[in-house]
C-alpha cells in the first residue's frame, strides 16, 4: 500500500534554516521527510534531526559533492520513487509552512483527481521573518496556462504533486541553471490540470543569498529560453518574451520593491 506524503528539502550550508523549515511542518497527519544534502562542508545529523521532529520519518541522502539544486533534486526524485508515495511536496531551508498545509492540499487533490499540481498563496517575507506583501498567483487552470509564459505560476516550496507526474512527465530539467522549477512546472501545466489554492499556507523568505537573488540574470535568461521552448504565437507568449528580456536590467531589489507597492 502506498504511503501518503513525503516532502523533498535540498539543502546546502543551512543546517539552522532547515531546522526551521522542518519545525514548521504542523499537521495532524503523517508527514514523512526525505532531504538531499548538496555536498555541505558540514552534514545535517539525521539523528538530530529525528529527535526534533515528530511529525513523520526523516531520510537523508548526502551527495559527496555540490552538484546544484536541479541535481540534487532529481537525485531527491530517484530515492522517492523507490518508496513509494501518493503524494510529493516540496519545501526549501528558511520557507515556513502554515499549519495543516498538506493536510489541506491532500484533501483538495483527492476532492480533485484531476488536478496534478497543486501549489499555494504565499506571504513573502524578508530574512527576518518581516512581512512584505502577499503573492497570489492564478488560480484557475486555464489562466495558468496563458500566463506561465510570463512567469512561473508556482511558488516552488509551496506546491504538492501526484507522484504520477514523475511516470508522465519525468524528473527537473538540468539544463535551465536557477530556474529548473519554471522549466518542470511548464512541462507539467502543458500536459496535466494544474492549480493554486487561494489561500495563504506558505512564508516565503526573500534572501539576498539566494539563487533568485545572486544568479538573478542567468535565472532570467533561463526564463527566456523557457520561453522560447514552448513559444508560440499569441499574446501571452509574444508579452512574456518582451517582458523578460527587459527584466534583464532590472534588479530583484527593484522587482521586489514595485510588488511590494502593489499589492499595498
Amino acid at each position: 500500500m502506498a504511503k501518503k506524503i513525503i516532502v523533498l528539502i535540498p539543502h546546502y550550508n543551512n543546517i539552522i534554516e532547515l531546522i526551521e523549515s522542518i519545525s514548521s511542518i504542523d499537521e495532524e497527519i503523517k508527514i514523512d521527510v526525505h532531504i538531499v544534502d548538496d555536498g555541505s562542508a558540514i552534514i545535517p545529523n539525521l539523528r538530530e534531526l529525528q529527535k526534533k521532529y515528530t511529525q513523520g520519518d526523516i531520510s537523508l541522502n548526502c551527495l559527496q559533492k555540490n552538484v546544484g539544486i536541479e541535481y540534487a533534486l532529481n537525485a531527491g526524485l530517484e530515492d522517492i520513487e523507490k518508496l513509494d508515495y501518493d503524494y510529493i511536496a516540496r519545501l526549501d531551508c528558511g520557507d515556513l509552512n502554515i499549519k495543516n498545509k498538506y493536510a489541506d492540499q491532500i484533501n483538495y487533490l483527492e476532492q480533485h483527481p484531476d488536478v496534478f499540481l497543486l501549489g499555494t498563496w504565499a506571504d513573502i517575507v524578508d530574512v527576518d521573518c518581516n512581512f512584505l506583501y502577499t503573492l497570489k498567483l492564478p488560480t484557475s487552470y486555464h489562466e495558468i496556462k496563458r500566463k506561465m509564459y510570463l512567469n512561473n505560476m508556482f511558488v516552488h516550496p509551496s506546491v504538492v504533486f501526484r507522484s504520477e507526474v514523475l511516470l508522465k512527465i519525468g524528473h527537473y530539467p538540468t539544463y535551465y541553471e536557477a530556474a529548473e522549477d519554471y522549466g518542470y512546472f511548464f512541462n507539467i501545466v502543458k500536459e496535466l490540470k494544474s492549480e493554486n489554492l487561494p489561500k495563504v499556507y506558505l512564508k516565503y523568505k526573500i534572501d539576498p543569498k539566494s539563487i533568485s537573488s545572486t544568479k538573478r540574470r542567468k535565472q532570467v535568461k533561463s526564463r527566456i529560453r523557457i520561453i522560447l521552448a514552448h513559444f508560440k504565437i499569441g499574446f501571452y507568449p509574444i508579452y512574456g518574451l518582451i517582458r523578460n528580456i527587459l527584466l534583464l536590467t532590472v534588479s530583484r531589489k527593484v522587482t521586489t520593491f514595485f510588488k511590494k507597492k502593489i499589492t499595498h
